[in-house]
């Protein structure tokens, strides 16, 4: 057994789009760690006047309630929780 797995925290994988504007993925991340989230890893693509933001997140907290702040910031335009980043990794290698 690997004593810091046990005690790390829940991770989870988040996609958003929002609108492409000055300070918004600061405005993301920022949002992000208020909320108790570390950003363990984040791509980020253009698509059209969009970015499209995968996320890699740890955090004990609820995942629902990140997601639910997300959605209030104005550039927001759909934030998707998906499995687990942690079945991710598996289901990858």
């Amino acid at each position: 057994m690997n004593p810091s797995k046990e005690n790390a925290a829940p991770s989870y994988t988040l996609n958003c789009r929002m609108a492409q504007e000055a300070a918004a993925i600061e405005r993301l991340c920022q949002v992000v760690r208020i909320r108790g989230f570390r950003i363990a890893r984040m791509a980020v693509e253009t698509a059209g006047d969009h970015f499209e933001i995968a996320l890699a997140l740890e955090g004990s907290r609820p995942v629902a309630m990140l997601q639910s702040q997300l959605e209030k910031l104005h550039t927001v335009a759909e934030v998707a929780v998906k499995q687990p980043a942690e079945a991710l990794a598996r289901h990858s290698a």
